[in-house]
């Protein structure tokens, strides 16, 4: 069948705008409050309050029964870590935070990984490649290109270095509700899949592993991990595909894409 796709008029693109900026400003003190020594639910008891403090709702909290604000995902666990009092931070440790917001009914979603006190240069080449796979990819998230542009874009930047695209967990489409059509794969054909049209809004995550892209869930339920234990990192962004030029980075105000000077 037909995929639905919701696209977004300029009200509600105002919306998921205020649900961006506000999201930024959470991951902005979660990073900074990031250190050894402190518990993964630490993180997650700030973000809620940070959250709640401005009249929005935490979006992950009980989504599917998630029975936290965000995700901590720590060196080989790709995503949907569950924060916990006994998961402690420790320095060389790779942390990836995935947190979401509903802002009057308008989500957003976004993601980033950083080194938790002095982190290998491997593992920090790896934090910075996934980043710039997201931008390989957004660059691409133009008016009539295809769903299949950004995952190329994507993948061919992350295998340049012999790293592996998680292949199980995708991108997504998001408005009112977090996960909608249409899924964004990480990888994929040029020219292929759903054209991109304005009003689109999306979330676009990269997730790159150091090694092989196979991953397994755990027996708590929810996080999944690679298969051969290698170092993953996780970057996400909520956007929006414009009428002319380059998407918005709904969930990174301020920030104004540029055409690539390579």
């Amino acid at each position: 069948g037909r995929q639905m796709i919701y696209l977004k008029n300029a009200q509600q693109i105002e919306c998921m705008r205020k649900a961006g900026e506000l999201l930024y400003d959470v991951l902005c003190r979660l990073r900074e409050a990031i250190k050894p020594g402190m518990s993964t639910a630490e993180l997650d008891v700030y973000a809620e309050q940070l959250i709640r403090k401005h009249k929005a709702i935490p979006s992950f909290l009980d989504y599917n029964g998630y029975p936290a604000s965000i995700c901590t995902s720590i060196n080989e666990e790709v995503v949907h870590g569950i924060p916990s009092d006994r998961v402690i931070l420790k320095d060389g440790d790779v942390l990836s935070v995935d947190c979401g917001l509903i802002l009057d009914g308008w989500q957003s979603d976004s993601a980033f990984t950083v080194g938790v006190g002095n982190v290998s240069p491997e593992n920090q080449k790896l934090i910075n490649v996934t980043e710039e796979c997201f931008f390989k990819g957004v660059r691409k998230a133009l008016n009539g290109n295809h769903l299949g542009d950004i995952g190329h874009a994507i993948q061919t930047y992350a295998e340049s270095f012999g790293y592996g695209v998680i292949r199980e967990l995708t991108g997504h489409g998001i408005g009112r509700n977090m996960h909608e059509e249409p899924s964004v794969p990480n990888f994929g054909r040029e020219g292929h899949g759903v054209k991109l049209r304005p009003g689109m809004t999306l979330a676009i995550e990269p997730m790159i592993a150091k090694g092989d892209y196979h991953v397994a869930e755990l027996e708590d339920g929810w996080t999944v991990v690679t298969e051969d234990s290698s170092v993953c990192s996780h970057y996400e962004h909520t956007i929006v595909i414009n009428e002319n030029g380059l998407p918005e980075l709904l969930s990174y105000p301020g920030f104004a894409l540029t055409e690539e000077e390579e």
